[in-house]
C-alpha cells in the first residue's frame, strides 16, 4: 500500500504538497516524507507515522520548506522520498508498489559493486534499489524503462529533477497515476500535479486532466505536461481499487469509485431473498456498497457501527497483526439502540483474513443485541495473495484457504471447483466461512457481477486475487 503526490507551481508549492500528500493517508500507516526543490536546491524530511497522523508530524516541517516543485509519499514499506546523487545530477525519488524479486535484484547489484544504506530492519530500501536500477540507464527515461522491465511486481514512480517531475505509471497500469491541472487564476500560470488519488485535487484548486496509461511517462514543468513515453497497450488495472483500496471520491479509468461501489451493492441486492430490518455498511469502505444495496432492495440504510475517524485509519493496512487487531478494536463504536433486536444486512468490501470481521465487528453486533446478521461482501472470496502490492501477503492467511484446508486437508488439486460459484465445493466453502464467522447468512457477489459493476472491460482488469492468473 502507498500513495504519491507531486506538484509544480509558479510560486511556493509547499502548502499544496503538504495537503496533497496528506490526502493519501488512507493508503499507508508507517512512513511518509516530503521533498522540495527551490532556489537553495533540494530539501526533504521523512518521519514515521505509525504513532501519529501525517498532519501532526509534518505541519511544522512544510512551513519551513520553499520551492516551486515538490513530491511526497506515504508508504507502509520504505521511508521516502530519497535524495539521490547520480550521473544524471541530483534528484528526489518516490516509488510505491511491490518488488517481488527484490532479493535477486539486490544480489545482482551488490555483485556488480553497488552498495546500499542499511535500514533499521537490516533490509534494503525499495526506493534506493529503484534509484540504482534507474541510474543504469542512458537517461532518466531510459533508466525508468529499464527498471520497470527488470522488476517483478508493480511500481509507480515520481522523480523530481531540476528540469521537472517525471511521473511514471507501472508497466501494466495496475495502480493509478493521474495528472491534475490547476484551475487558472487571472494573471498567473497554472500549476500541475501528479497523484495516486484524483480525490486529492479538488480542494487544492486542481482539476483532473488525464490518467496515465500503462507504462506511460510524462514530465511536468512550468510550461505544462510533456509526454516522454507513450502508454503501452496491455492493461491490467487492480479491480480492488474500486472495491476497497481507493478513496470513494476518486476516479480511475474514468469511472467513479463511489458509483462503482453503489453498483456492487445493487448487484448484491438483486436476487437476495433475505428478510431484514435495515442495511448497514462496515465503515468506511463498506458504506458505498450498503447504500447501493439499500437503493435496490428498498430497505432503509442505518448505522449500527460508527467509525471514530479522527484517530484511527484502516485496520487492513498496518503490516503487523497486533496493530491491525488494535485498530480494528478501537475504531468502530457500536450504537446499541440501533442494533438491539434488529435483523441486519451488513455489507463489507471483502473478507480477507476474516479475523477482524469475526472478532471485532460481528462480535460487537451480537454483544449489543443483534437478532440476525447477514454478511454481504462486495467481491468474491479472495483465493490468492496479491503479487503486485503488499495487501494480502500469504495464502495461509486467507479465510477461503483456511476453509479449503479444513474441508480437503492438503489436497489442493480441486481448487478450480472452489473458484466456481455454481459448484458444491464452493457452497461448502461458503458455509464453512459462515460458521466460522458466526453469522446468520453469508453470500458473496459473483465475479461477473463485480466486473460489470466496476464497468471496466474484463481484459483490462487484474483479477489475480480471485482467479490466480
Amino acid at each position: 500500500m502507498g500513495g504519491i503526490f507531486g506538484v509544480v507551481s509558479e510560486g511556493n508549492c509547499a502548502k499544496a504538497l503538504f495537503y496533497g500528500t496528506d490526502y493519501h493517508s488512507h493508503l499507508g500507516t508507517e512512513n511518509a516524507g516530503l521533498a522540495v526543490w527551490g532556489d537553495g536546491g533540494f530539501s526533504h524530511t521523512i518521519h514515521s507515522i505509525s504513532q501519529a497522523q501525517f498532519k501532526s508530524r509534518f505541519v511544522e516541517d512544510y512551513k519551513g520548506m520553499a520551492g516551486r516543485m515538490g513530491i511526497g509519499a506515504i508508504d507502509d514499506g520504505s521511508p521516502q522520498p530519497l535524495i539521490i546523487r547520480s550521473k544524471f545530477g541530483t534528484y528526489a525519488l518516490a516509488a510505491i508498489g511491490l518488488i517481488t524479486n527484490k532479493d535477486e535484484l539486490t544480489h545482482d547489484l551488490l555483485r556488480d559493486g553497488a552498495s546500499f544504506s542499511e535500514m533499521e530492519d537490516g533490509g534494503v530500501n525499495n526506493v534506493e534499489l529503484v534509484a540504482k536500477l534507474i541510474n543504469r540507464g542512458e537517461s532518466i527515461v531510459d533508466g525508468i524503462n529499464r527498471m520497470q522491465r527488470s522488476i517483478e511486481g508493480s511500481l509507480c514512480v515520481l522523480l523530481m529533477a531540476r528540469e521537472g517531475i517525471y511521473a511514471a505509471r507501472d508497466r501494466y497500469g495496475r495502480f493509478p497515476l493521474v495528472i491534475g491541472r490547476e484551475i487558472s487564476k487571472s494573471g498567473s500560470k497554472p500549476g500541475f500535479a501528479a497523484a495516486t488519488e484524483s480525490s486529492s485535487f479538488s480542494n487544492l484548486g486542481y482539476e483532473l486532466s488525464s490518467s496515465l496509461g500503462p507504462g506511460e511517462i510524462v514530465r511536468l514543468d512550468d510550461n505544462g505536461i510533456h509526454t516522454e513515453q507513450k502508454a503501452g497497450e496491455e492493461k491490467h488495472v487492480c479491480a480492488f481499487l474500486w472495491i476497497y483500496t481507493g478513496d470513494p471520491a476518486s476516479i480511475y479509468e474514468g469511472i467513479s469509485v463511489e458509483n462503482a461501489r453503489e453498483r456492487c451493492g445493487r448487484a448484491m441486492a438483486r436476487g437476495d431473498q433475505v428478510e431484514a430490518d435495515f442495511v448497514a455498511g462496515v465503515p468506511d469502505s463498506g458504506v458505498g456498497h450498503a447504500i447501493g444495496y439499500a437503493m435496490e432492495s428498498g430497505l432503509p440504510y442505518r448505522r449500527p457501527l460508527v467509525k471514530y475517524t479522527p484517530g484511527y485509519g484502516r485496520s487492513y493496512t498496518p503490516p503487523s497483526q497486533d496493530i491491525r487487531d488494535l485498530v480494528a478494536t478501537m475504531k468502530l463504536i457500536a450504537v446499541r439502540d440501533v442494533i438491539r433486536e434488529s435483523r441486519m444486512v451488513v455489507c463489507d468490501d471483502s473478507i480477507v483474513r476474516g479475523t477482524q470481521l469475526k472478532n471485532y465487528t460481528i462480535r460487537k453486533l451480537w454483544d449489543n443485541g443483534a437478532k440476525e446478521i447477514h454478511i454481504r461482501p462486495a467481491c468474491p472470496p479472495l483465493m490468492f495473495p496479491c503479487r503486485y502490492a503488499s495487501s494480502t501477503r500469504t495464502t495461509a492467511e486467507l479465510a477461503s484457504h483456511r476453509a479449503i484446508c479444513a474441508l480437503e486437508g492438503d489436497n489442493m488439486e480441486c481448487i478450480d471447483e472452489y473458484l466456481d460459484h455454481t459448484s458444491e465445493r464452493y457452497r461448502r466453502m461458503i458455509e464453512w466461512i459462515r460458521q466460522d464467522l458466526n453469522v446468520t447468512s453469508l453470500k458473496y457477489i459473483h465475479i461477473e457481477d463485480m466486473i460489470a459493476a466496476i464497468g471496466v472491460p474484463e481484459k483490462d482488469l487484474c483479477l489475480y486475487c480471485w482467479r490466480g492468473r
